[in-house]
């Protein structure tokens, strides 16, 4: 891969209202305005070589590729190490509850009820990027989630995971050289390994 698109999901039903989905089995498809939001990402690389779409399981980022690539023949790649994080306990609940366990736990404790830990997903996340990084083709249009565009935007200026995580817009593309996906990437796999909250981001 020489180089990476990154973008998250259009809106959801459940996103529209703070609800939580970290469980690729529940229905939980784009709004009207969320099909928009992916049509007018597929605007916007209109003019752009797209040589293999990777995406997460859920039903929301394969929906916004379906409706960003419409009209192109661009093989698909599903990673379910890309996955949103499980929630346990708060799945379906509000994502402003999850958020204040979160910012009250460390980054090692996993959500109860079944839930991931940050640090585990963090790792999945790292796993996820190297499949990506070591794929032949030339430029990779990657639709999953917003932890996992946000955690490499904000590992590409040097932050490691916070406990609190600035939202990343629907369906925006965030391109990405190889080399410097790497090193975010690298960053984050050596936060996963010894794990401790950032006072960096909001």
């Amino acid at each position: 891969m020489r180089r990476a698109i990154l973008a998250r999901h259009g809106e959801t039903g459940l996103s529209a209202v703070g609800r939580t989905n970290g469980d690729p089995a529940v229905a939980c498809a784009l709004t009207e305005a969320g099909r928009e939001q992916a049509r007018e990402l597929g605007r916007e690389l209109a003019g752009e070589r797209i040589d293999l779409c990777v995406t997460s399981e859920f039903e929301r980022a394969r929906e916004t590729a379906d409706l960003a690539l419409e009209g192109r023949n661009t093989p698909r790649l599903v990673l379910a190490e890309l996955n949103d994080i499980r929630f346990g306990d708060f799945e379906g609940g509000a994502l402003t509850d999850y958020r204040a366990w979160a910012h009250a736990h460390s980054p090692l404790d996993p959500a109860p009820g079944g839930g991931d830990s940050r640090a585990q997903t963090v790792a999945r996340y790292v796993k996820a990027y190297r499949t990506i990084l070591a794929r032949p083709e030339e430029t990779v249009l990657v639709i999953a989630h917003g932890l996992p565009v946000r955690y490499v935007l904000e590992a590409l200026e040097g932050r490691t995971p916070a406990a609190a995580v600035a939202r990343v817009p629907y369906a925006r593309a965030f391109r990405i050289d190889a080399a410097a996906l790497g090193a975010a990437v690298e960053l984050l796999a050596q936060w996963a390994a010894a794990p401790a909250w950032s006072s960096g981001a909001v």
